[in-house]
């Protein structure tokens, strides 16, 4: 008989997995069908995520009556997140669930973690004083997350090669049917710069950006800026807070970039489909 699955780690529902993530996960070529049952790797994945356990601690037996190998777990996580397995997920859970956003405004920041194995994308960052990595998010007017950039090395800091990072999200939100013209984006004075102002103007998002004191080119310029709206940039720190309580994100031990940028999309996976009724 199976082990029954604490509760207060159910972070998503069995009938969830089935009908949210399930679909969008790979299966292997020509019909071939796993002999696990891919709602209890899929738990074990997210038990890994909220826990911030070493993969190999996985309480495996609490979910298989018959014993499995935790490598067996960590196959499966490693290769949905190479094929883009996961980000499919998410896609197609935001596209399909628009309606639960607020995009009055969206807020854009980058987020340094600290690195404690090393791996790609990693690198010393002075004011943290240690090694981290970096991601830029961008959230709506709640703190729903709704794309990120890959993984830099926290030497860089938020504006290094911005051009290619929005790319990244604009295509992102083009990938879940969201437009993006005629958006409110606020971003802190670490994004005050005229290259990026432009960006924005290009894509037809209106830049509600603070002004860089520091930046001679600005501060004699009249950019629009409305301090009202301004305020609602805290949302994209409660999102931030909202990431780290899942504890596999909230210290980077993959050192694997790719994985690392797949257990942020499985979090933004989790805190939306907490939202969805069935």
């Amino acid at each position: 008989m199976q082990k029954k699955i604490s509760n207060h780690l159910e972070l998503i529902s069995e009938y969830k997995i089935k009908e949210f993530i399930l679909p969008h996960l790979s299966r292997g070529k020509r019909g071939f069908k796993s002999k696990f049952d891919l709602i209890k790797i899929v738990q074990l994945i997210l038990k890994r995520l909220k826990t911030g356990c070493q993969w190999r601690e996985l309480s495996v037996k609490e979910y298989f009556s018959d014993a499995i190998s935790w490598q067996i777990v960590y196959y499966y996580f490693n290769k949905w997140s190479k094929d883009g397995s996961f980000y499919k997920v998410w896609t197609n859970l935001l596209s399909k669930n628009k309606k639960l956003l607020d995009m009055s405004s969206v807020q854009l920041d980058g987020s340094h973690t600290r690195a404690r194995l090393g791996g790609e994308a990693v690198d010393y960052q002075g004011r943290k004083k240690c090694k981290t990595s970096n991601i830029i998010f961008l959230c709506d007017n709640q703190g729903q997350m709704l794309a990120m950039s890959s993984v830099k090395s926290g030497s860089h800091h938020d504006f290094f090669e911005i051009e290619d990072v929005f790319d990244e999200i604009i295509a992102q939100l083009e990938q879940s049917d969201i437009p993006h013209k005629g958006l409110f984006l606020n971003a802190d004075a670490g994004f005050d710069s005229d290259d990026f102002r432009n960006l924005l103007d290009k894509n037809e998002i209106i830049a509600n950006i603070k002004i860089n004191t520091r930046n001679s080119k600005s501060i004699n310029k009249e950019y629009y800026f409305d301090d009202k709206l301004y305020k609602r940039r805290f949302k994209i720190e409660k999102a931030n807070a909202w990431i780290d309580s899942f504890k596999s994100l909230l210290i980077r031990f993959e050192t694997s970039a790719i994985n690392w940028k797949n257990l942020h999309y499985i979090a933004f996976i989790v805190l939306l489909s907490r939202k969805i009724k069935v």
